[in-house]
């Protein structure tokens, strides 16, 4: 087979992966929509039910949405969700809570010193660094040009 222009075009587009931007976007939607749906249920559930404030029930709903999402990640449910869901996932606080709990499950077969404890940061850690430092220079801006 001679290699031309038009040959070489066949051979790539054949071996090029499609683009699955649209399926991509439209999975990030449905499922961080779903997360958030799920969160507004257990907070409009602790309203109803336990009869607490709006301003109470959200925080306590945030602890809700961690606990179960580092119940997924250590059972490998949320890495699953993830290759299905993509950024949708990776909403706040479920996605922050992953990060913090996948670094200590790899680990922890090297002791719960070495292994988690040294470890359970590793990716949360830069987030947290350059968030509070961010946070620290919007701080300082808003106190000068105040």
């Amino acid at each position: 087979m001679k290699y031309n222009k038009d040959n070489y075009k066949k051979v790539v587009d054949e071996f090029t992966p499609k683009n699955k931007m649209l399926k991509n976007c439209i999975m990030a939607f449905i499922f961080g929509g779903a997360i958030c749906v799920i969160g507004e249920i257990i907070n409009d559930s602790f309203v109803a039910w336990l009869g607490i404030s709006d301003e109470e029930a959200s925080p306590m709903t945030s602890v809700v949405l961690v606990g179960i999402s580092a119940l997924l990640t250590g059972l490998g449910w949320y890495d699953k969700l993830g290759k299905i869901g993509g950024a949708g996932t990776v909403v706040p606080i479920t996605g922050f809570a992953n990060s913090v709990v996948s670094p200590a499950m790899e680990f922890k077969r090297e002791g719960f010193i070495l292994g988690t404890a040294a470890n359970i940061f590793k990716l949360a850690g830069p987030v947290l660094l350059f968030g509070y430092f961010s946070s620290f220079i919007a701080g300082l801006l808003s106190m000068v040009f105040k």
